[in-house]
């Protein structure tokens, strides 16, 4: 007995993006330095680890993205991991023709590249390569230090931010 291919449904847009919203991600605010020497940065749930040896992260951007030739001009960026408690810097880094460093706590990373405080963790880097990805442009950074804090990420899901509290991390001991 054969089975019967039926062909599947195009595939819209907002259908590939409501299935996408299903996949829960951290929040980061990746940041550079543009060529006047000023701190830049940009909201981000697009972060993915690629590989430990080397150390590769990966994140994306839009083609069309003002933000883009800023990124690529610098060669290195920094990204931020967000706790629960900055949704606020999450949406500021998000927003367009605002100053987002306007009374934003920061420490100087490598570079001199702005770090956000309050992250869960700084990852800095040197940009590796760009590889084309569709409508985006996809940024490899070859790692050159990570530091961790001891805080909850701040989660993104279906198009909204998610509570998470310190009971969602708490792990069974007994073995």
């Amino acid at each position: 007995m054969t089975a019967h291919i039926h062909p599947s449904p195009m595939l819209t847009t907002d259908k590939f993006r409501n299935a996408l919203g299903r996949f829960a991600t951290g929040i980061t605010v990746v940041t550079t330095m543009d060529e006047a020497g000023a701190p830049y940065g940009v909201t981000a749930t697009s972060f993915a680890s690629l590989s430990l040896d080397p150390p590769l992260v990966q994140w994306s951007l839009r083609n069309e993205a003002y933000s883009l030739p800023v990124f690529l001009k610098s060669g290195r960026f920094a990204v931020n991991i967000l706790s629960a408690g900055q949704t606020d810097i999450s949406r500021r880094f998000a927003t367009p023709d605002i100053d987002r460093f306007a009374g934003q706590k920061t420490e100087p990373g490598l570079n001199d590249i702005a770090l956000i405080s309050g992250a869960v963790a700084w990852i800095e880097c040197d940009l590796e390569e760009t590889l084309a990805g569709g409508d985006h442009t996809i940024l490899v950074g070859r790692v050159l230090r990570a530091r961790t804090f001891e805080q909850l990420p701040l989660l993104h899901w279906r198009g909204t931010y998610l509570p998470i509290t310190s009971e969602h991390t708490e792990r069974d001991t007994d073995t």
